[in-house]
């Protein structure tokens, strides 16, 4: 497939399928989108079924990719703590919809899902026992480490799929003021789990 076309076909999936998920979305929009004929994308792809495991496996090995390689390194918990929320708040901001649409897609198929999340190099599995063995080395507190990974994908995820109702009551529909506290709530989950581990 030619680079430019892959990349178009690429971003105009993604924007379909986070905002209409894979039951909503259909062909001729994502051509429309991406401003090409629909018989393009079934030349490349064959179904939509094809398309949508190629777009959410991008998503999560991008993901899955940085914390690995986080994870991995010598650094230390907190630094890796750090690294994680930095790269998934900034993940999250660029791409809102993104934790909404897996949500949906988990309650419509969740076997799907984990064939995809779990399928090949990504191994999501293994890299989050990496996660849950930091966590577990650093806590003082002797607190489960599976409340605090709970606890800090809560801080995480909650802002961005309750944003239309956060947005609205707490900054009255302002967007740069909820963007600018996505941006203060990286020092805030940070201090949080910090303390949490730490007791």
């Amino acid at each position: 497939m030619d680079k430019s076309t892959e990349e178009k076909i690429y971003e105009a999936a993604r924007k379909v399928f986070i905002l209409k998920g894979m039951e909503g979305a259909r062909m001729q929009e994502i051509a429309d989108e991406a401003g090409m004929n629909k018989a393009l994308l079934h030349y490349y792809f064959r179904n939509k079924e094809n398309l949508f495991k190629a777009v959410f496996k991008d998503i999560f090995t991008k993901f899955f990719a940085k914390l690995k390689d986080t994870l991995l390194s010598s650094a230390t918990t907190r630094e890796k703590l750090t690294v994680f929320i930095d790269n998934y708040i900034d993940l999250i901001t660029a791409n809102p919809y993104v934790p909404s649409f897996i949500i949906n897609e988990i309650n419509r198929d969740p076997k799907v899902l984990s064939s995809l999340m779990f399928e090949n190099f990504m191994e999501p599995a293994k890299v989050l026992k990496l996660f849950f063995n930091e966590v577990e080395s650093a806590n003082k507190s002797v607190v489960d480490p599976r409340h605090i990974l709970t606890s800090l994908m809560g801080m995480l995820v909650f802002p961005f799929v309750a944003r239309p109702i956060l947005q609205m009551v707490l900054f009255q529909d302002d967007k740069v003021a909820y963007n600018n506290f996505l941006e203060e709530r990286k020092e805030v989950v940070k201090n949080m789990m910090f303390k949490l581990i730490e007791i």
